[in-house]
């Protein structure tokens, strides 16, 4: 046996949704286990279990040992040396006292009662909260032992009415943060401004028109860009996908975005602050450091585990992540963003003849190519340099190595978000942040 790996993981749930006052759903959910994961001349044995006392533990390292000896039945692997170092140190988060189920359904129907008293034309008002909670304790064989916390929350409202066509007309907004719910604003002052705005946006999108389909000139709104950066070019910097013919393993040193273009997956802090899902150490216990991917629009790094690492031939990254206790790590990202620019959104628009202003996206999917497709949910037409018309929904593709290599500005604002999952057979609490970006890619439409 070459490495060993022992995992403990909590994992704590809660969601809960209001529809027009009416409390419809309220879960809450707790698992933890332990995991062993053991390599033996190259090859990997994994056990787990939702008993996480020691003698279980001796137990699965001893089922881990003999999957590992199973798997040599199929011949000699090269037994190389794992990368990375061994992190040791705890990180807790430490957030406000946790909100009791009485108190967080009152302040959701609050939350309601206002929506439905100041915006009296909508059909329906959603109110979804989540938060999640994972704590792991790692220890490895050659040195590491590490306590990581992650803790997230975020809040949905979701308006309905009904446009000029006699269809429904949905519009999303949300907040998250790090924390639990207690963490994030759920006060009525706190909504109503970013309220007033989803409803001016959802009256303008009753009336949308089609958008013209083709190569246009696009602004996207931060939120769109760090969903650029996450699903375009994030995942085709993951080691195990460039090991499976990423586009992305031929062009390191090479341009693939404009020179106005850096984007980092952030380990744990960022201008001296703490990120939202910060990683100090990985599922392997390998010490989490930042993954510049590119820098000045040049492909200069992956994300990497301890195995990829080696077999490429770089430095692990620390980026090997686990969701369920149950589950074996992979190559995820943590925290990704494309840096700040110097330029103003407003100027970036009125710079702008013919194009579109991208605000909101339904969900997204690339692929190692770099291709991605994204749906559109609100977006508005750009003429003159003015914001005209709200569009009806539709989708923004193309390769996302040709959209950034457009890229002639980048705003001077941030926007950051945890409320998502990202999904790669397992799913995983990432965040992803973003300025507004001015590039050409081909629009969905007439």
């Amino acid at each position: 046996m070459t490495y060993l790996e022992t995992r403990t993981h909590e994992l704590r749930k809660r969601r809960l949704m209001m529809v027009d006052g009416a409390l419809t759903l309220n879960t809450e959910t707790a698992e933890s286990g332990a995991s062993v994961r053991v390599n033996d001349a190259g090859y990997w044995g994994f056990a787990a279990s939702s008993d996480a006392r020691a003698d279980t533990v001796a137990r699965l390292t001893d089922e881990a040992k003999r999957n590992a000896a199973a798997m040599g039945r199929f011949g000699r692997r090269d037994a190389s040396t794992l990368s990375g170092g061994a992190y040791r140190g705890e990180h807790v988060f430490r957030g406000k006292p946790a909100l009791g189920r009485k108190e967080l359904v009152e302040r959701m129907a609050e939350l309601s009662a206002y929506c439905r008293q100041r915006y009296p034309g909508l059909k329906s008002t959603r109110v979804v909260v989540t938060d999640e909670f994972h704590g792991k304790r790692l220890s490895t064989s050659n040195g590491a032992d590490a306590l990581n916390t992650i803790a997230r929350a975020a809040c949905h409202v979701i308006f309905t009415a009904e446009g000029a066509d006699g269809a429904p007309v949905e519009l999303i907004d949300y907040d998250s943060a790090k924390g639990s719910l207690a963490d994030l604003d759920l006060s009525v002052s706190g909504w109503e401004g970013r309220l007033d705005e989803l409803h001016r946006h959802l009256l303008a999108k009753c009336d949308a028109v089609p958008a013209r389909g083709g190569l246009r000139t696009l602004v996207l709104a931060p939120a769109l860009a760090g969903m650029l950066a996450h699903e375009a070019m994030g995942h085709p910097c993951e080691a195990d996908i460039v090991l499976g013919g990423a586009v992305t393993r031929s062009l390191v040193g090479k341009r693939v975005a404009s020179d106005l273009v850096t984007m980092i997956d952030v380990a744990h802090h960022m201008d001296g602050e703490e990120v939202m899902i910060p990683v100090y150490a990985d599922d392997e216990g390998t010490p989490a450091t930042d993954a510049v991917l590119i820098k000045d629009g040049i492909l200069t790094q992956f994300m990497s585990s301890r195995e990829t690492a080696a077999q490429l031939g770089i430095e692990a990254t620390g980026s090997a992540r686990a969701y369920l206790p149950a589950d074996e790590p992979l190559v995820r990202m943590r925290n990704t963003v494309i840096l700040r620019g110097k330029s103003k959104l407003d100027d970036m628009i009125a710079g702008v003849d013919d194009g579109y202003y991208l605000m909101k996206t339904m969900n997204g999917q690339a692929d190692s190519t770099t291709e991605f497709m994204f749906g559109i949910s609100l977006a508005y037409e750009i003429k003159n340099g003015k914001l005209g018309r709200a569009i009806k929904d539709t989708t923004v593709s193309g390769s996302a190595i040709k959209a950034l290599q457009t890229a002639d500005a980048v705003s001077d604002d941030m926007h950051w978000s945890c409320s998502g999952y990202c999904g790669k057979k397992q799913p995983m609490v990432v965040s992803m942040g973003g300025p507004a970006l001015r590039v050409q890619a081909h629009m969905g439409g007439e």
